[in-house]
């Protein structure tokens, strides 16, 4: 099976610019940068509600901690949140008219409903075809956030950890290996 694209900084932000200039630009960037820059899946991001990225305080949290019920593995997971997405976040919350309850969905569609992770899946697809970025899916943030950990040198046990993989195989098949990389690792020398 073939593996999602990784896209390249300069993809990221003719994807974002996608995303700006259309409908619901908010709501789709926060689904985006979730993938992006906390690794999430399509289905972790369909289940969050608002309680699992803001407080009773009403501030964005620090930590995601996702239930077994929302995750792959069925096991707790925390996804740190990076000073980036908070402010995506923070964005997405400002522009809501009212804060919704806890247990309300983060993420609606266009009719008030939560998304599915398939309904999900098919806005990305959608918007990576509107940036003609070819061999995007769903997945692609995800191995995004997992191939750009380790071409900044992070440890693949905390990206392991910090991609809900239970295996060190699985995380290392999501590293996609550039000649940049290659390049960079010889001059270290």
């Amino acid at each position: 099976m073939k593996q999602a694209k990784v896209l390249t900084p300069t993809e990221l932000k003719r994807l974002l610019a996608v995303v700006d200039s259309g409908r619901y630009a908010t709501r789709n960037r926060l689904a985006v940068m979730l993938s992006f820059n906390a690794g999430l899946r399509v289905g972790e991001i369909a289940s969050l509600n608002i309680g699992d990225v803001v407080g009773k305080d009403g501030l964005v949290r620090d930590e995601l901690r996702l239930k077994p019920h929302q995750t792959k593995g069925g096991q707790h997971r925390t996804v740190f949140v990076n000073r980036l997405l908070k402010r995506e976040i923070s964005a997405y919350i400002a522009g809501l008219q009212r804060l919704p309850a806890a247990d309300r969905p983060l993420l609606v569609t266009q009719k008030g409903r939560a998304f599915t992770a398939n309904v999900l899946c098919q806005l990305f697809g959608e918007l990576y075809r509107k940036a003609g970025i070819d061999g995007a899916s769903s997945h692609s943030g995800r191995r995004s956030f997992i191939t750009t950990l380790a071409y900044k040198g992070v440890s693949a046990k905390v990206i392991m950890e910090l991609a809900g993989h239970k295996n060190l195989a699985t995380t290392q098949r999501y590293i996609d290996v550039t000649d940049e990389m290659k390049r960079q690792a010889v001059e270290m020398l």
